[in-house]
């Protein structure tokens, strides 16, 4: 089943998407699939071993399941400096 899933990208992830969000259209029923998903269709360099989610404001491990209207986010590893 479609559902509309809320996803906001940092770093080196809202550089290669060229946005800082979107609300996409997706059957991943996880974390997981939807950053697959999203990896394929964008081409982020990043596997998702590198990153942290998010949903709805909580870290989540990528087996969570995300459902309609959920707020995705995906963090990039910070460089320090």
């Amino acid at each position: 089943m479609t559902k509309n899933v809320r996803v906001q990208y940092f770093a080196i992830l809202r550089e290669q998407r060229g946005l800082a969000a979107e609300t996409v259209p997706t059957q991943a029923e996880t974390l997981g699939d939807l950053y697959a998903e999203l990896r394929g269709r964008h081409g982020f360099s990043l596997p998702a071993e590198r990153l942290r989610a998010a949903v709805n404001d909580e870290f989540s491990p990528w087996t969570t399941a995300v459902g309609e209207g959920d707020l995705v986010v995906f963090i990039p590893p910070v460089a320090g400096g």
